[in-house]
């Protein structure tokens, strides 16, 4: 599945994302708008040798540049089976809620509008407020939080 593509005047905004680590907005769908998602992932994690990255098989995450990205940090490349969506269910969940709970509820006058209420939502709240079942009813940021305590003691 694409990202979603937010309608806001004069064309298209898309979307790409992770916990939601790394995201990016652009006008087109191209290799640019995935790179700069993961690399603000990259620096806002710095990832240990051999993760696990998971995408669909979309011309921007299998290009060159992007592929060479993730070597270049050690990350192990997994991509969905050919027409498969439930191999990238968390993803597709996450754009469905994205979707339901902002997407369809706004109507922006500018990709600038857009832009920031896209923010406020992945920063302000999905990540740090919006309860998740899969994670125990906890939000995202509360979640890893409790996940890494026990490390670091």
């Amino acid at each position: 599945m694409d990202p979603p593509a937010l309608v806001v005047p004069g064309g298209h905004l898309y979307l790409s994302s992770r916990r939601v680590v790394g995201w990016a907005l652009h006008e087109r769908q191209e290799r640019k708008l995935a790179l700069e998602a993961l690399h603000l992932a990259l620096a806002q994690r710095q990832p240990a040798q051999g993760l696990l990255h998971h995408s669909d098989r979309g011309s921007q995450y299998s290009s060159g540049e992007y592929q060479q990205l993730l070597a270049h940090y050690g990350i192990r490349s997994s991509m969905s089976r050919k027409g498969n969506c439930c191999d990238n269910a968390v993803t597709e969940s996450f754009f469905a809620t994205l979707k339901l709970e902002l997407v369809y509820q706004s109507q922006w006058h500018s990709r600038a509008q857009a832009r920031s209420k896209v923010c406020e939502y992945i920063e302000r709240f999905y990540n740090r407020q919006r309860r998740n079942s899969a994670l125990g009813y906890l939000c995202p940021a509360e979640f890893e939080r409790r996940y890494d305590e026990p490390m670091a003691a």
